[in-house]
C-alpha cells in the first residue's frame, strides 16, 4: 500500500496550531503527530488531519460535516476513535480550534500510557 507523502506545509500548519497545547510532538511516517499522557490525539495522514474524539464528539462532527470521515488508514481497518478532517474543514480556524480542543481534552481523560523502554545498544 502506498500513501501520499505529507507536505511540509501541512506539517508546519499543524505544528503552528499545536504551539499553545502542552503536548509531545513525535514524527510518525514523516508527519507531525501529537500525544498527551502517551495518548495520540492529533496527527496527519496524507492530506488530512486526523483527530481522536469521544464517541459523542465523533457523532457530532460526522453529522455536521459531510467530508469528515472515520479514519481508515487501510481498507477495512477503521481506527474506531479517529476521524479525518479534510482541508475544507481544518482551514476554518474557529472550527479547527474547537475540535483540537475536544480531541486534546478527550486524550487527557484517557489513562496515561507509558512509553516503551528503549533497548540499550550493547
Amino acid at each position: 500500500m502506498k500513501w501520499k507523502k505529507v507536505s511540509p506545509e501541512l506539517n508546519s500548519f499543524l505544528d503552528e496550531r499545536m504551539a499553545s497545547f502542552s503536548a509531545d510532538r513525535r514524527p510518525m511516517f514523516g508527519a507531525s503527530t501529537y500525544f498527551v499522557n502517551g495518548n495520540m490525539f492529533v496527527g496527519i495522514h496524507e492530506d488530512r488531519l486526523i483527530l481522536r474524539l469521544s464517541e459523542a464528539d465523533r457523532r457530532d462532527i460526522l453529522s455536521l460535516y459531510n467530508d469528515v470521515t472515520p479514519f481508515e488508514p487501510m481498507e477495512g481497518r477503521v481506527m474506531k476513535e479517529y476521524v479525518t478532517l479534510p482541508q475544507a474543514v481544518y482551514s476554518q480556524p474557529d472550527v479547527l480550534g474547537k475540535w483540537l480542543e475536544h480531541s486534546y481534552q478527550y486524550a487527557l481523560s484517557l489513562s496515561p500510557k507509558a512509553r516503551p523502554a528503549r533497548r540499550s545498544k550493547s
